[in-house]
């Protein structure tokens, strides 16, 4: 949704973040596919562009502002509701990236929560057509 507003090496990064994210618990589900497909055309990402799970260290001195993080977090957790489960081990990956990116518990509460209701809003729309 925000991912064009990124620069080169954070869209970059950021897939690479987001294919970690999506195998974290194990299965990579056609719906997180779908979705990771459509987030490297938001970005004008070839799709050989090879991703790859990646440590987060050092991603905080990619994604240096607040809104790079934001947008991130936004993007990863709505990815992980891909499936229609935030698993455990995507929270915990998102987490982590939280305290690296120095996003407290309260700032990710609110993110998860404005993203759970854009999901709702989608279905919605969905429905109406």
């Amino acid at each position: 949704m925000f991912l064009s507003t990124l620069n080169q090496q954070q869209q970059e990064t950021f897939l690479n973040l987001a294919h970690s994210v999506v195998v974290s618990d194990g299965d990579l589900t056609t719906s997180e596919g779908l979705m990771l497909s459509e987030m490297r055309r938001e970005m004008h990402l070839t799709s050989t562009a090879e991703a790859h799970y990646i440590d987060i260290d050092g991603a905080d001195k990619i994604f240096d502002t607040k809104r790079s993080r934001v947008v991130v977090l936004i993007s990863l957790i709505r990815l992980g509701y891909a499936d229609g489960a935030f698993e455990i081990e995507e929270k915990c990956f998102i987490r982590d990236l939280c305290k690296l990116f120095d996003i407290s518990n309260e700032e990710l509460g609110l993110i998860e929560n404005w993203v759970r209701r854009l999901i709702s809003l989608e279905q919605e729309a969905r429905h109406l057509m």
